[in-house]
């Protein structure tokens, strides 16, 4: 076979594949939307990059302006480090919430789907419900008069500092956690009982029944009678005289 049947013959098999093919309108648009998104999430990691960059940067200068310099050492109260592990509590109580909800958007929008305002409104009472727990946190583990091993030996200060840190990641994953399970059932729950608000007691008639059962045992049939649609009632006999 020479080269231009060759030719000929794969001009014809990618025409054929041309025609089969279905065309996107918004495939070009697809395409510029998954660049804009990927630009987007390098941009936010270069800014979350820097915030966390600055906020180290900020916390050592709080450290080393409230501490001494005597004889080539830097002394540093036991207070600083309480106040320092305080700023990155609130830090991570205000900072990490948010950026774990980004995450979880859609799939609470997947969730609440068919209750989109009693979702919006039960996130929000888990924000409010969040930040009043990390908030208690803080208060119970905050330290007003130094303890007398702290004065000692800093080890054991930073051993419970690290541990109130480690204390409040832990809350946060198990209530993160929880809500993710909780979620599909509340919302599952809440689709249920609106079709049930929607639906008509009788399945075809249309309107409500005004007839109340009283509770009935296992077993009971209820036998109901009643007239066909376009029907008309029978005459009454006439009544005749003796």
């Amino acid at each position: 076979m020479n080269e231009s049947g060759l030719e000929r013959r794969l001009i014809a098999a990618f025409a054929d594949a041309r025609t089969a093919t279905e065309e996107n309108a918004d495939l070009f648009a697809r395409v510029n939307r998954s660049l804009e998104d990927a630009r987007a999430r390098r941009r936010f990691r270069w800014r979350l990059a820097r915030w966390l960059l600055a906020f180290v940067a900020a916390n050592v200068a709080l450290a080393l302006a409230l501490s001494d310099f005597d004889n080539r050492r830097f002394i540093m109260p036991w207070w600083v480090i309480e106040l320092i592990t305080n700023i990155v509590l609130i830090a991570l109580a205000i900072g990490l919430g948010p950026f774990i909800k980004r995450f979880g958007r859609s799939y609470a929008a997947d969730v609440f789907r068919a209750n989109p305002r009693t979702g919006k409104s039960y996130l929000v009472l888990t924000d409010v419900a969040y930040y009043l727990i990390f908030t208690s946190f803080v208060l119970f583990t905050v330290t007003f008069v130094e303890p007398a091993d702290w004065a000692r030996s800093t080890g054991a200060q930073l051993k419970h500092e690290v541990a109130r840190i480690g204390g409040i990641l832990l809350i946060m994953g198990i209530l993160h956690a929880a809500n993710v399970v909780a979620l599909p059932i509340i919302g599952g729950l809440l689709s249920s009982n609106k079709r049930l608000g929607d639906s008509p007691a009788h399945p075809g008639s249309g309107v409500q029944s005004s007839i109340s059962v009283p509770p009935l045992g296992p077993g009971t049939w209820i036998l109901r009678i009643e007239q066909a649609p376009g029907s008309t009632a029978p005459e009454p006999a006439p009544e005749t005289s003796s």
